[in-house]
């Protein structure tokens, strides 16, 4: 049985974990048929076909460009279902200093442990261990300080999860501090 190309860059697409870019698609596609030639342009054309076949509303889900990447994921109508779901498959969320650390790393990011401890004002081996677990930081290199310690950032998986391309796209600090969770007078 011989397989189309628009059959293969969805599979691909629908099998990656995390979201795959154009160029990775491309690459596969010629380590799997190194006869063929297939072109960016290519690719191009058929995701589009792709994005098209998934905006029928018969469909529950739909193409996403994400992380500049391509996913299949659930259309934004089911979020609050599928939500019900996760947080029911959900056996341990993310500690409140889990969390604390994760926001920590994303808008400071690369950071050492160090520094997140002097910016929490506590050891944060658990938090950024689970985190490591889940994938959602990941080590990105050494530091040139004394020691070389390790430096920390999100992974892709982070960027996956919130749905975003970049650090960037992170909300502006600015946008998330309430005025009541300020302390003294406001001098503007």
């Amino acid at each position: 049985m011989s397989v189309g190309l628009e059959q293969q860059v969805e599979a691909l697409i629908f099998a990656s974990k995390q979201s795959i870019t154009l160029e990775e698609i491309l690459q596969i596609l010629q380590i799997a048929e190194p006869n063929s030639i297939i072109t960016q342009d290519d690719v191009e054309r058929t995701i589009e076909k792709i994005d098209e076949k998934y905006k029928d509303a018969a469909l529950s889900v739909s193409l996403q460009y994400i992380n500049n990447g391509y996913q299949i994921l659930t259309k934004p109508i089911f979020h609050r279902l599928i939500n019900q779901l996760q947080s029911h498959r959900a056996k341990k969320k993310l500690s409140q200093a889990a969390l604390e650390t994760l926001s920590i790393i994303a808008y400071k990011q690369p950071i050492t442990k160090l520094e997140i401890e002097q910016i929490r004002g506590v050891n944060c081996d658990y938090s950024i261990q689970r985190l490591l677990e889940k994938d959602l930081i990941s080590i990105i290199g050494k530091s040139k300080n004394i020691g070389k310690p390790l430096l920390y950032g999100t992974s892709n998986y982070f960027m996956d999860y919130f749905g975003i391309n970049s650090s960037a796209d992170l909300p502006k600090l600015k946008d998330i501090l309430f005025e009541e969770n300020t302390v003294g007078e406001n001098h503007d």
